[in-house]
């Protein structure tokens, strides 16, 4: 019983060192969100805001070609709307945090009181 335990553990630590390469390779370029934000929480602020302008993930972030195959680059600022979207997320932070009861122990970029679907009801361009 004893000789299966350390092949077993060894394999157990190389797992956790693979993975955490595989997750430390993952480019990302918060200016707005906090830099330790979890995979899955982005993911729901990202969908979140996608159902709030009525959009996909190209309104903002580019496909690139690399190796034949398109792959999405999520880092890059080439798309011009990407810098706009950071520009809302930086309002609504504002208002929340101004006019509605802020946890200072919570990110301000998780209150959601006033959301993109508070003004655009599922347009990416709302009426005036």
């Amino acid at each position: 019983m004893r000789k299966h335990k350390l092949p077993m553990a060894i394999l157990l630590i190389c797992g956790f060192i693979a993975l955490g390469f595989v997750n430390s390779s993952k480019e990302r370029n918060l200016k707005v969100l906090p830099a330790d934000i979890s995979d899955e929480r982005l993911d729901s602020l990202m969908q979140t805001y996608n159902k709030g302008l009525g959009v996909t993930c190209d309104f903002c972030h580019v496909h690139e070609i690399q190796n034949g195959d398109t792959i999405w680059n999520f880092a890059s600022d080439d798309h011009p709307v990407k810098e706009e979207a950071r520009r809302m997320i930086r309002l609504t932070i504002d208002i929340n945090k101004t006019y509605f009861n802020y946890d200072p122990k919570m990110h301000p970029a998780y209150l959601n009181k006033v959301s993109c679907n508070s003004c655009h009801r599922g347009n990416a361009y709302p009426e005036e």
